[in-house]
């Protein structure tokens, strides 16, 4: 995810979605962040580069065990809840990015997958 602001957005998925930083390399902008063992990477833009369209439903989503846990801890952080579903909750990080969190259970195959 590329930002004009670097540390406003580590701190919103470092604090506010409780992400751990793994690296920052400040003469590249770039920080990343263990999501349960996948890497979210942010990079800083360029300057006029340009951000996500506004109102994208293009989203990022978490899995995670109690949803209205997750409603108490957004609403803590002053992060509005913009729709959800019995299992996921819609929210917007700094740079209007759609984030999703959610109960749903899916079974996701392993990368990478096996050959034929």
């Amino acid at each position: 995810m590329r930002t004009a602001d670097l540390a406003r957005l580590e701190r919103f998925y470092v604090d506010v979605l409780g992400l751990a930083v793994l690296r920052r390399d400040e003469a590249r902008g770039s920080v990343w962040l263990d999501a349960a063992g996948s890497i979210l990477m942010l990079e800083r833009a360029e300057a006029g580069e340009p951000g996500p369209p506004a109102g994208s439903k293009d989203l990022v989503a978490f899995a995670i065990d109690d949803q209205e846990d997750w409603r108490a801890r957004l609403g803590a952080a002053g992060v509005a809840v913009e729709a959800e579903t019995s299992h996921t909750l819609y929210f917007r990080d700094p740079d209007a990015r759609r984030v999703a969190v959610s109960t749903y259970r899916a079974t996701a195959p392993r990368w990478p997958p096996s050959p034929p």
